[in-house]
């Protein structure tokens, strides 16, 4: 197949549209090459006619190659010019037919009285302030789709509650017509419905709670504080320095704790002696047997390292390994513990379905604790 001809610099007369009409019947990944032609042209926009004639054929992308769609898309979100490029795939009509998600988010008012404020021109900011690797890029894509059916207007303004899970399960949807690796689906479906979760973060966090946010983003964290970052698009240079100091806190404090643990070991010290007082055994092989217990749930991220005596000990009343333990007394000393922090609770009404409709091999990622939905204007 011949390289689509540039369409940058073509007159704007009627033998301009129908030679992209003619370029686009021919092959209609051409319309994607234009648009990553765009991208990576310095800033130079095609003229109108262009447009009319990419209008014409806009429809027949639906019946593209999958693998071809995915890497001409893939091409313009990787150039610096990027926003403009999706603009001008919306322009055309060509956003409508292969992201109808996103061309629903055009005009989708973020903030009441602050028409130009729209989800969709903050969403081609953020792909443009986004790293240029392509899981953050599709991300930064997709995040907010999730907005169009969570928006609900109070009188306290504009909210999207729970616009980030809604989105990825969206974003099932979506990675059905595109050609994704299995990788790269599970990636950016975890990048756009956990992309929330870095702004939640202060310094009253615990430790505790620190070292449970980076073992639940592990491996993405990388992925996911790069986009939380893009994800900033506030025009106020106070606002936008103190959540990216935020992040950067954030950042620093999760090294931290994980070099300092990888000097420590994972259990308390005296954790043998409250296992042999909660469960009242004597000492034997089976206080090592459940200390090693300990440990490989703690290696598998199962609970977390160095917590209190209680915190073990109501765990492994939970799990059911101290022989002889009567079910009574085993309810009891977990209570006395609590759950571990970062078990997901059947009952909680913001889990997400394991039925829901999508991917069925989309990765079970559990609850998100701190979900809540930033101010609209913090972006």
């Amino acid at each position: 197949m011949e390289r689509t001809p540039s369409v940058l610099g073509l007159a704007d007369d009627a033998g301009t549209s129908s030679q992209v009409r003619d370029i686009v019947l021919a092959d209609p990944i051409a319309l994607l090459e234009m648009a990553a032609e765009i991208a990576h042209g310095k800033g130079a926009w095609p003229a109108e006619a262009v447009i009319r004639g990419a209008r014409e054929g806009a429809s027949l992308i639906a019946g593209a190659d999958l693998v071809r769609v995915r890497r001409a898309v893939e091409r313009m979100l990787l150039g610096r010019d990027v926003d403009l490029a999706l603009e001008w795939l919306n322009q055309t009509g060509v956003l409508a037919v292969l992201f109808p998600e996103l061309a629903a988010t055009v005009d989708l008012v973020q903030e009441e009285g602050r028409q130009h404020k729209d989800v969709w021109a903050h969403t081609k900011q953020v792909v443009k302030q986004a790293v240029r690797r392509p899981e953050v890029r599709w991300a930064a894509l997709f995040h907010d789709i999730g907005k169009v059916p969570t928006r609900t207007f109070t009188d306290k303004g504009v909210h999207f509650h729970g616009h980030a899970e809604v989105g990825a399960r969206m974003f099932d949807r979506v990675a059905q017509r595109i050609a994704f690796d299995r990788d790269e689906r599970r990636t950016i479906r975890f990048l756009v419905k956990h992309h929330l979760r870095s702004n939640q973060y202060s310094d009253t966090w615990t430790d505790s709670a620190v070292r449970r946010f980076h073992r639940e983003m592990a491996p993405h964290l990388v992925d996911l504080l790069d986009l939380s970052r893009a994800d900033i698009t506030s025009k106020r240079p106070g606002r936008r320095k103190q959540l990216l100091e935020q992040i950067s806190a954030l950042s620093d404090r999760v090294d931290h704790l994980a070099a300092e643990d990888a000097k420590l070991p994972p259990l308390p010290g005296g954790v043998g002696v409250a296992i042999m007082d909660a469960f009242r055994l004597p000492p034997s092989r089976l206080i090592g047997d459940l200390k090693r217990a300990l440990e490989q749930a703690i290696d598998a991220g199962q609970i977390e390292p160095r917590r209190e005596d209680a915190y073990y000990v109501a765990w492994l009343a939970r799990s059911d390994l101290v022989p002889g333990l009567a079910p009574e007394d085993a309810r009891l000393i977990a209570a006395a513990g609590g759950l571990p922090d970062g078990t997901p609770d059947p009952s909680d009404p913001d889990r997400e379905p394991d039925d829901h409709d999508g991917d069925p091999d989309r990765p079970r990622d559990g609850v998100l604790d701190c979900a809540a939905d930033p101010e609209p204007h913090d972006h």
